[in-house]
């Protein structure tokens, strides 16, 4: 007899020769084990989950009503200040709804029932709207920025179009040449649509080694901010300050410099603001 220690146990194994059903089942294992065989009829296949069709616009809107709550919905009309009707839907809960459609749903789905829920007028609908559309990855894209640049002259409120923007903005890292389009947007009437010219390119202030596209729309965004400086609205004033402020994280000396040449065209909030990360 010999005996071996594991995980404290004393396990004896009986010194004979193997039976030939136990030789036959060993061999059997061992081929198992040296096998390269894919065994592909266990494996599950990954696009293979059903998430059920996609949702109507009604039925989209009738489960955002079931998760709302009355008292955060007069709160946040109060908060808000805008004119539309309120569900009282947290915005984690929105992102889940979302996900989901976004996986029940083609892209073309996705575009028609975003644009449904933006045009509903409701709000926590119309956040719905651009996290369906809010994703890194869209090939082809072209109906996705379409869609987004058609809500901007609509803005009339800061979350639901920061919200937009957020999506819009993962539109512009691939394709720099939608400046053009939304450098148009600086000669709106709307103040809306002149504040979504810089939130809605954001992102190009976020890397630490930007690419010669990306330094050129940096430039070219400062350039706007120069534009609207002027502009005494508040909300324009916290959107450059924003702008510079992220900015100025990735590259303090260009956000130094423009407010050493055009600071004093701000005010003192928002020139206060965009300096908050400078030494």
């Amino acid at each position: 007899m010999m005996a071996r220690k594991r995980r404290g146990k004393v396990i004896v194994a009986e010194d004979r020769p193997l039976t030939e059903e136990e030789a036959a089942l060993a061999a059997e294992a061992a081929a198992y084990a040296a096998s390269d065989a894919a065994y592909t009829q266990y494996e599950e296949d990954p696009g293979a989950e059903d998430f059920g069709p996609p949702p109507t616009l009604a039925e989209a809107i009738a489960a955002l009503e079931a998760c709302g709550d009355a008292e955060k919905a007069a709160g946040a009309a109060a908060y808000h200040k805008v004119d539309r009707r309120y569900l009282g839907v947290p915005v984690p809960l929105i992102e889940d709804m979302a996900r989901l459609w976004r996986a029940q749903t083609t892209l073309e789905e996705r575009i028609a029932l975003a644009d449904g829920l933006w045009h509903s007028d409701i709000h926590e609908a119309k956040i719905a709207a651009a996290k369906l559309l809010t994703q890194a990855r869209i090939r082809p894209d072209d109906a996705v920025w379409r869609t987004i640049a058609a809500w901007v002259p609509g803005f009339d409120a800061w979350a639901v179009a920061d919200h937009a923007c957020n999506a819009g903005g993962r539109r512009l890292i691939g394709a720099p040449e939608r400046l053009d389009e939304i450098e148009t947007w600086l000669d709106s009437d709307t103040m809306w649509a002149r504040r979504a010219a810089l939130v809605i390119t954001l992102p190009f202030t976020k890397s630490n080694h930007p690419s010669e596209e990306e330094r050129a729309a940096r430039a070219r965004v400062l350039g706007w901010c120069v534009r609207l400086a002027p502009d005494r609205d508040w909300f324009i004033q916290k959107a450059i300050a924003w702008w510079l402020r992220e900015l100025s994280k990735h590259d303090a000396a260009a956000v130094a410099d423009w407010l050493a040449e055009n600071g004093a065209s701000l005010k003192p909030f928002a020139r206060k603001e965009a300096s908050k990360y400078l030494k």
